[in-house]
C-alpha cells in the first residue's frame, strides 16, 4: 500500500466494480476504503487475499492439534514393529505401509465427510500422498546413509 499505492487503488476498485457498483459511487467508495490505511488493509485481506483474521486463541489451538496429529501420526507406522521379532522386520515394514496406508484413507475419507467432496477420492488422494511423502522419506534416508561421513 506504501510502495504501490495507484495499484492497490486500482485493487480496491476492481472488486467493487466486481461488486456491481459503477461511476460515482464506485468513485466514492473506492476513495473513503483507500484514505483509512487499517480499512483498506482489512479489505485487502478479506476480498482480495481471502484471508481472515486469527486471534491468539487460534493460534494455540492449531499449534495443539498440529503438534498432537504429528504424534499419533509419527506412532501409527510403528505399531506393527512392537509385534514382530528381528526375524520378521519384512513382515513388519509391510504391516507397517498396510496400516499407515489405510489411517491416511480413512483420513482423507473423513476429511471428505466434514468437508466437500468425495469420500473415496479423498481417501486416495490423501493415501497417495502420505505413502508417497514416506517413501520419499525413506529414499532420502537410505541415501544419506549409503554417502560416507
Amino acid at each position: 500500500m506504501k510502495e504501490v499505492p495507484a495499484t492497490e487503488f486500482e485493487e480496491v476498485r476492481s472488486v467493487f466494480k466486481g461488486w456491481g457498483y459503477e461511476g460515482e459511487e464506485l468513485e466514492e467508495m473506492t476513495t473513503r476504503i483507500a484514505s483509512n490505511p487499517k480499512a483498506m488493509l482489512e479489505f485487502m485481506m478479506s476480498f482480495e487475499l481471502k484471508l481472515a483474521p486469527v486471534e491468539k486463541t487460534e493460534a494455540r489451538r492449531s499449534f495443539s492439534v498440529v503438534l498432537s496429529s504429528t504424534i499419533v501420526g509419527s506412532i501409527i507406522p510403528l505399531i506393527p514393529f512392537l509385534f514382530v521379532t528381528s526375524s520378521t522386520i519384512v513382515s513388519g515394514t509391510i504391516a507397517s505401509i498396510i496400516l499407515s496406508g489405510a489411517t491416511l484413507f480413512f483420513i482423507g475419507a473423513y476429511e471428505a465427510r466434514t468437508t466437500i467432496g468425495s469420500i473415496w477420492w479423498s481417501g486416495l488422494q490423501m493415501t497417495l500422498i502420505g505413502l508417497a511423502a514416506g517413501f520419499a522419506g525413506y529414499l532420502i534416508g537410505h541415501i544419506i546413509g549409503a554417502v560416507p561421513v
